[in-house]
């Protein structure tokens, strides 16, 4: 998955706050969710998930063709289900659309 500034589709960075305790319920979660149901549904372009050293925080950042696929997944039975429990699992859970406002490299 490249990020470039002609992306059309839509980027969706995801942040999760919970305790060490709960981490890794909510990343086997999160993975379970992103390999059984969320990379087949219509418009998925690509995904990634991040942990960070505290074990307090995951991101995910997915890549759509457009704002309604992701929408569509969101409100489908099975995934209305599952975030219901992963939300369960946070102390925060927050989906944010972004576009690319800049791509940096080294010279």
């Amino acid at each position: 998955m490249q990020i470039t500034p002609d992306f059309d589709g839509q980027t969706v960075i995801s942040t999760f706050e919970m305790t060490p305790g709960t981490c890794s319920d909510v990343l086997e979660a999160l993975q379970d969710a992103y390999q059984k149901v969320i990379r087949h549904q219509p418009g998925f372009l690509g995904a990634a998930i991040h942990v960070n050293d505290a074990q307090t925080r995951i991101a995910t950042y997915s890549r759509w063709r457009e704002r309604a696929d992701f929408q569509a997944m969101l409100r489908s039975d099975e995934m209305r289900k599952r975030n219901r429990v992963i939300a369960g699992l946070c102390s925060r859970f927050e989906p944010v659309m972004y576009e690319v406002a800049g791509i940096y490299a080294p010279d």
